[in-house]
């Protein structure tokens, strides 16, 4: 299995637990990595063969940038089951960070993996 890649992919929106959270927009940041086979790609040099990166990121930027999530577990498996679902994705490893939810550290988020990984 190849793997298409999306690094730094960067998105505000409602997310947090606390009163404060509710009325602002943070920036989440989301790096994917997506199981497929491009060889066909490679042979025929066309993108109707291929995973579009470009599609799944702006896919997930409306979808994030509409959602109003209290955990970001619920934002990564949600955004997890779009690639999957939608893209038609076998596998994607999801790192969802929501940069300066702690303040003694850089990041903080949740890895997930979802899908078969052949």
């Amino acid at each position: 299995m190849d793997i298409v890649f999306i690094r730094d992919l960067r998105v505000d929106t409602v997310i947090g637990i606390y009163d404060w959270e509710r009325k602002i927009r943070q920036t989440v940041i989301f790096d994917l990595e997506m199981g497929a086979d491009i060889a066909k790609a490679a042979a025929t040099d066309d993108i109707e063969d291929t995973l579009d990166y470009k599609a799944v990121s702006k896919r997930l930027v409306s979808y994030v940038r509409e959602s109003e999530f209290q955990l970001v577990e619920t934002l990564a498996e949600r955004c997890a089951g779009i690639v999957l679902q939608e893209f038609r994705v076998p596998w994607v490893r999801l790192t969802l960070n929501k940069v300066g939810a702690v303040s003694a550290a850089r990041d903080v988020g949740v890895i997930i993996e979802r899908g078969q990984r052949d």
